[in-house]
Order: C-alpha cells, then structure tokens, then sequence
C-alpha cells in the first residue's frame, strides 16, 4: 500500500515535507480489529502537534491521521459486529483499557491507557489501516466520505467543547480562532442555540469574512474587544496570546474552554500578561478538553446528519499531505482539508 510516513519530529517552519511517500505491506486484522480500506482521510492540526514533538512522544516510524472514512476489507477472527464492504469512521480515540474508572463511567478519553490514532498506532494517511471493531463507527445514510471526515474530530471535538461549555440558549458564545472545529461549532450553535448570538476571533480579513458568511454576528482580529461581553468562550488556536485576550472578554462567571493538545513553546511568554484581579477574578473559569469519548463521535454523527451540518471541505491527493499540513501550519485555513486517496 501507499502510505505517507513520519520517520523523525521536526519542526515544520524548517522542513516542509516532514513526510514520505513510501510502500509499506497491506497490514492484516487479527483479533477483534478490522481492515478498512481508506477512502478519505481529514487533515487535523494535531498532527502538526505530533510531528513537531507537542504531544507525548509518538511511535515511530508512524503513519499519521485520525479522522478517517474507509470500507471494511476483511476482519480479525474475533471481529462480529460490521461486514464486509460496510462503511466506517475511525477518529482520534484508537482503544482504552475499558476497566478503570473513567472507562466505566463514560470518560474513557481520561484513561491512562488511552491509546490515539495515528500517533499511537497507524492512522489514515494510507490505503490501508486496522483499527479495534469497538473503535470504529457506522456512517449516518446521506453523509459523503468527505462530508464525514472532518466530523469525525474536528466536529466531534467541537461538539465536546460546547457541551463543557454550559452555554444555554441566548448567551453568548465567543470563538478564538476559526478552522476546520469552529467553523462546525457555529454551525452546530445556529440550529441547537439558535437565540444565542456567535463573536468570532480570527487573523485575517478571509476568515472574518468566512465566520460572518457563516452567521456570526461580529468578527475580528484576536485582540479587538467585541462589542458584547461574552458567557463562554471556545479556544481553538495553537497559541497562549488568545487565552489571556478571551479572559478578558469573559463576562463575571464566564467559561473559557480550551479545545487544544498543547500550546506552542514560544508563546509562553503571553502567559505574564495574565492579571488576576482583571482577566480571572469574578469567578471565571478555564476548562481543557481532553481528548474525545465514542459517544462525542456517534451522538455528533447523528447530530450532523440530522441537522443537516456540512463542513466547508479542500481536497488534496495523499501525495499532497505535505502541502496541506504546510498550509495548516502557516494559517491558511477555510474550513476543513481532505486527503483523498488515489
């Protein structure tokens, strides 16, 4: 099979194709997991987090991606609950230990066994991958492969971090950045909090324009303060700046959810421009978002297929990983890409 492969970490500023084009053997189920023949699979900007050394340290050489849309090929021998020739997703969530607390009781993206596609097992950005039968998910009628793809974190994901942030139904709701999850986000809030009014955040006149298209009713530059205070506010970016500016923006008791593996090394520094009396006193709160549980998935999946939510989608061929993690890397984002393969 074809397979796009990350031999070392690196730092994408000095090295632009920070993947290899390789062919590598078709790997064959065995247990309970299934052969899944990769129609699609989406671009996140966690992998720029994986190859440039931000997550806990992947195994290499390692096949990338993790929102994937595949037929199953064939199946491991303990493997009963999908066919041959149906159609799945696989997302960020590869397997947990699903005997420890957290698995018992529905939080199984806290589990210390917690093993993630594409970083700690191959992933999508190949013909072929395995995956455990319980960590694979049957598609809603009426979704394409790359309608699907970027639902399955990049929306599911951003239906997690609505959920924590509490909002109810006429309060506002503020998005610090605006790639392939916020834009889902917004969509997701018109339908479900549709008196609730959307302020986005995001760099450049093309992704303003993108959101207030979209429906939010103001957009700016990260440090521009809205015209409203905001009752919770999603952060998506890869940076400290944007968590101190949304702070401020937070009316008293507000939330702040951060939807994000890790911050950049280099921002650190945003982190002294923090006052407590002026951006987290009032009792405003800041949660993280750990990864994402089958449930996110599947109830999202739905949720997509009953509201009718469909990403914006760019497309580029597996030969291409590396331009769209480059464009990804450097910000030049409209919604959601796609790899196909060929």
């Amino acid at each position: 099979m074809k397979a796009m492969v990350l031999q070392q970490l690196c730092n994408l500023k000095e090295n632009t194709i920070p993947l290899q084009l390789m062919d590598l053997p078709d790997p064959v189920p065995t247990g309970d997991n299934i052969l899944v023949q990769v129609a699609v699979c989406g671009v996140c900007h966690t992998e720029l987090d994986i190859i440039e050394g931000r997550t806990p340290p992947p195994r290499l050489p390692l096949i990338p991606g993790h929102q994937v849309v595949g037929r199953i090929q064939a199946s491991g021998e303990k493997a009963t609950v999908f066919k041959t020739g149906d159609t799945v997703g696989i997302a960020w969530i590869y397997s947990a230990c699903g005997a420890c607390t957290f698995c018992r009781s529905g939080r199984e993206n806290l589990c210390c066994d917690f093993k993630a596609t594409g970083r700690d097992a191959d992933g999508g950005y190949a013909q072929y991958m395995t995956v455990p039968e319980d960590f694979a998910y049957p598609i809603p009628e009426g979704l394409s492969d790359t309608e699907v793809a970027p639902l399955l974190c990049a929306g599911a994901i951003g239906y997690r971090s609505l959920r924590l942030t509490g909002l109810q139904d006429g309060q506002n709701l503020g998005l610090t950045g605006f790639g392939a999850s916020g834009h889902l986000v917004l969509k997701m809030v018109r339908h479900l909090y549709p008196k609730s009014e959307v302020f986005v955040f995001a760099r450049g006149g093309e992704q303003q324009e993108f959101a207030r298209g979209l429906g939010a009713v103001w957009a700016g530059e990260t440090a521009e303060q809205p015209p409203e205070k905001l009752d919770c506010i999603i952060d998506t970016t890869p940076a400290w700046q944007p968590v101190v500016e949304a702070l401020k923006n937070l009316t008293p008791g507000g939330r702040l959810v951060i939807n994000a593996i890790a911050k950049e090394y280099a921002d650190k520094k945003a982190l002294l421009e923090l006052d407590y009396s002026r951006d987290l006193w009032l009792e405003k709160e800041i949660k993280s978002v750990a990864n994402i549980t089958r449930r996110d998935v599947s109830e999202f999946l739905q949720l997509a297929q009953s509201l009718a939510i469909r990403p914006e989608v760019q497309e580029f061929s597996l030969a291409e990983a590396n331009r769209a993690l480059t464009e990804l890397r450097t910000r030049r984002v409209r919604g959601a890409k796609v790899l196909r393969m060929d």
